[in-house]
């Protein structure tokens, strides 16, 4: 069957009647971590929210006041997620996330488009799509594509935004002959009901489920942000449709805006007065690598030139890294002297360092690192890593002194 989103992509609000719920889980990613949602799993009558296909993702809405999380299609039925359940037989008002879905339906009609037009006119076929959740790209049959071509491309295809056309839709059955004429991809396996064909008028005639605008002129704009180099000798060709490029235009001043106000120069001059930063920035980080290796030495010889010198040298700073410190660590004698260093914030993360007598150091290492609450690993008399947390360092100096006295009461 075709659903009532596929019959008017228009359409905000629908009323339909609960077929059944029942409890559910639901699988997904929020910012690189995975988790299991419990909820419930819908079926209605008919939907206004379309389930994922053809390249696009599904639609957000609600069921009455409950949210609808996720919708897939099975067979002919589209399953929608909410987190509460809903009474079956019950009538309940379906509403979409229009933001969402007319920006779906741009872009995707924005991709039927730009594929015919590369094929018409320079015989380059799409092998896939992606609809991004800030842009899209096609995937196309072509190692490469020259600057010309996507230039000519794109104001081809904003010709074709310009001149109005109009975007029909189209339900056939699958004994209809004209069916074997349209461009397909070919249709999913658990396919049911009628086949939904796209007609852009004069341009593209092609089997699509996916929710389309009526009219190219719906599209407002499409902008190509560039290629990319693909797989298997492919090209993916990035694009913005729509509302998307007037989004992208605001970010792009906005940000444009405030490279004005940091660099105190127009735009036009923006690359150069950054381009000079990168070269400051990194002749000051050369003199100021130069000055903690002479500082490291200046350190190390100021311990070795007290006369009052234990075997126990603690040293802090907040600047620093494991080259500072491993200097340091170098010009003394550790095979005597045990030696504690840290860099990075007083109470913060940083980095550690534990150098001295072999026997003592394997023993001491691990202690430092669950004290400090940190990972490392150690061998020929070092042990050093990252922490989490330097708050312990006094704690840490004075188990480490106590136990440097008794080594040495020890050994005498």
């Amino acid at each position: 069957m075709a659903f009532q989103c596929q019959r008017d992509c228009y359409m905000k609000e629908f009323t339909t009647t609960v077929v059944s719920c029942c409890p559910a889980e639901l699988k997904r990613e929020v910012a690189g971590k995975k988790e299991t949602l419990k909820g419930f799993n819908v079926k209605l009558k008919d939907t206004i929210l379309f389930p994922e296909g053809g390249g696009q993702p599904d639609d957000h809405g609600s069921i009455g006041d409950v949210s609808v999380l996720r919708v897939t299609r099975q067979g002919a039925e589209a399953v929608h997620f909410t987190s509460s359940p809903v009474e079956v037989g019950q009538e309940v008002q379906v509403k979409v996330d229009w933001e969402r879905r007319f920006d779906h339906m741009q872009q995707h009609s924005g991709q039927h488009l730009i594929t015919a037009l590369a094929e018409s006119m320079f015989g380059y076929k799409t092998t896939s799509w992606e609809l991004g959740r800030q842009r899209s790209n096609i995937e196309l049959d072509t190692p490469c594509m020259k600057p010309a071509e996507v230039q000519a491309l794109e104001e081809a295809v904003n010709d074709k935004i310009r001149a109005h056309v109009p975007v029909n839709v189209q339900l056939l059955n699958v004994e209809d002959l004209t069916v074997e004429e349209v461009r397909s991809r070919g249709l999913p396996g658990d396919h049911a009901g009628p086949i939904r064909i796209i007609n852009i008028e004069g341009i593209d005639v092609n089997t699509c489920c996916g929710t389309h605008v009526s009219n190219l002129s719906h599209l407002q704009v499409i902008k190509f942000l560039g290629t990319e180099k693909g797989k298997k000798n492919k090209t993916n060709l990035i694009f913005l449709t729509g509302n998307r490029v007037l989004k992208y235009a605001e970010k792009s001043f906005t940000t444009e805006r405030s490279l004005v106000s940091l660099l105190k120069t127009g735009p036009d001059e923006h690359v150069e007065a950054v381009d000079k930063l990168q070269k400051s920035v990194k002749l000051l980080q050369k003199t100021n690598l130069t000055l903690l290796r002479d500082l490291a030495v200046l350190i190390a010889q100021n311990f070795k030139n007290d006369p009052e010198r234990g075997n126990f040298f603690s040293f802090h700073k907040k600047e620093g890294d494991n080259e500072f410190m491993n200097i340091i660590a170098n010009e003394l004698a550790t095979e005597e002297t045990l030696v504690f260093l840290t860099v990075g914030e007083d109470k913060g993360p940083g980095l550690f360092l534990l150098a001295g007598p072999v026997g003592l150091v394997p023993e001491m290492g691990p202690r430092v690192l669950e004290m400090l609450q940190g990972k490392g690993a150690g061998k020929n008399g070092r042990f050093q890593g990252k922490v989490n947390s330097l708050a312990r360092r006094p704690e840490v100096e004075t188990f480490l002194q106590q136990h440097c006295k008794h080594h040495t009461s020890e050994e005498e």
